[in-house]
């Protein structure tokens, strides 16, 4: 199997790891502040644990978000960087489905549904199902929106700091099992949806690589939808 050095920042908690076939290393750090600084140590950090170089790598997977601006910006910028110097192509995994994926090692569920604080009283949340051998397919696309729009399919298990923030609004409904508002995006999750996307061919280069803006998209949305009514009523 490939080795993959994963960077995840797309929230309060940053972490590094790197897989090589089933072995793991990881390492993290608590405290948005911190990003910047603490990552490239971190990955030195795991990349001298594990007895690699940099260029022994496959390729380098980072949390494309949704999350944090600042974070998600962080962990591709950084990426790219890594990435440029030592030759490597990147892949861009949803922070959502990391977040899925512990959930699914911690709690085996089948159903994931995520729900991570995204500020001014909005979540991201998306819903994954997992098959017996363990892989994820979408049930529900990350998106972004209110508490209270988030819509299960099914009897889900439900994660992410999201339901802590606003317990409110998830106060009445019926999930499998209790809520895991501890489960969030982790690069140790990162690195093993890395491993699976390469063996797909989803690896792509350096300057290729995206970070994902929900928020900008809804943005464009409205702004598209206002051009169309001026040319409407013109």
């Amino acid at each position: 199997m490939s080795i993959i050095l994963a960077i995840e920042s797309s929230s309060e908690t940053a972490s590094v790891a790197v897989r090589n076939g089933t072995r793991l290393w990881q390492r993290q750090v608590d405290g948005v502040q911190t990003h910047s600084h603490s990552l490239l140590p971190m990955v030195q950090a795991v990349l001298a644990e594990a007895g690699l170089r940099l260029d022994q790598c496959d390729a380098i997977a980072f949390g494309a978000g949704p999350g944090s601006f600042t974070g998600v910006r962080t962990a591709c910028g950084i990426a790219q960087g890594l990435a440029f110097g030592s030759d490597l192509p990147l892949l861009a995994v949803d922070t959502l489905a990391t977040a899925a994926q512990a959930c699914h090692e911690a709690t085996g569920a089948q159903a994931v549904l995520v729900v991570i604080d995204a500020r001014m009283g909005e979540v991201y949340w998306a819903q994954y199902r997992f098959d017996p051998d363990g892989d994820a397919s979408v049930v529900t696309a990350p998106q972004l929106g209110l508490p209270a729009s988030v819509t299960p399919v099914g009897a889900v298990q439900l994660c992410g700091n999201g339901v802590a923030v606003y317990a409110d609004a998830f106060q009445g409904a019926v999930f499998e099992g209790a809520a895991r508002a501890d489960l969030m995006p982790h690069a140790a999750q990162g690195a093993l949806l890395g491993q699976r996307m390469f063996a797909r061919g989803q690896a792509v280069a350096a300057r290729d690589a995206q970070p994902v803006y929900l928020r900008n998209q809804i943005a464009l949305t409205t702004l598209e939808r206002a051009l169309a009514r001026a040319e409407t009523v013109a």
